[in-house]
């Protein structure tokens, strides 16, 4: 008796995990949230400390509240990949905003990398090799590509792609022309009230285009399965 398979869990539970979830979005935007809040409050809007000094609190507990994450989880023997990452991303760059003096370029190497990642999608599409193609291949198909030789799925991939690569350059053109502008604390509030709503907005609707195809294409091919033999 073969053991049964259980199904996959959808493409939208399975990125989510991935992704952290709600906590995961919590944890990352928090190093942020301090950063912001401490440039502010320690500089021309309540406390009128220098310049310098006001950033260089708020490198402080930025860093300090990402390594306090990292801890936690470590401590309770959670995942910690994505805390990791997060203070790999808050310490480059808390670097570059120490060495220059200026808060707006603790912004800068989460805007560059962002339009390295549109880069990437519309070359991926260039080339007919669908980024979000593969991502679902890897978390909601089991690891198959079968996709590729699915004419409808592969023009759905191309087009998410697409999606994924406008929405992108939206946040990252907004954070880079607030960056252009000497707009530092501007940018940390787009980045926590703005980005991520976007963020979250492309995501459904990539769980729903992709599950609208795969649908209707199994519905197709349950029908036919009914029809008899020779009609």
């Amino acid at each position: 008796m073969h053991p049964v398979e259980e199904p996959l869990p959808s493409m939208s539970e399975q990125i989510a995990e991935q992704l952290g979830g709600v906590r995961g979005l919590i944890e990352s935007s928090l190093p942020v949230l301090v950063f912001v809040v401490l440039n502010v409050l320690l500089g021309d809007a309540v406390l009128d400390l220098p310049k310098k000094t006001a950033l260089y609190w708020a490198i402080g507990g930025s860093v300090g509240s990402a390594l306090a994450i990292g801890a936690y989880r470590l401590s309770r023997r959670q995942p910690i990949r994505h805390a990791v990452n997060g203070i790999f991303g808050i310490a480059v760059g808390a670097f570059l905003a120490w060495r220059t003096g200026d808060a707006k370029n603790f912004y800068l190497p989460g805007i560059l990398l962002t339009l390295g990642q549109v880069v990437l999608l519309i070359g991926s599409v260039a080339v007919r090799r669908p980024i979000i193609g593969y991502v679902w291949g890897v978390l909601a198909n089991g690891g198959k590509h079968d996709w590729f030789d699915n004419p409808r799925l592969f023009r759905t991939f191309q087009w998410l792609t697409l999606l994924w690569a406008a929405s992108l350059f939206v946040r990252a053109g907004v954070q880079g022309w607030l960056w252009l502008a000497d707009e530092a604390n501007a940018i940390g509030i787009v980045r926590i009230l703005i980005s991520w709503p976007i963020y979250a907005a492309t995501f459904a609707f990539t769980a729903w285009a992709v599950h609208r195809v795969t649908a209707a294409q199994a519905a197709e091919k349950a029908a036919a399965d009914k029809e008899p033999a020779g009609a």
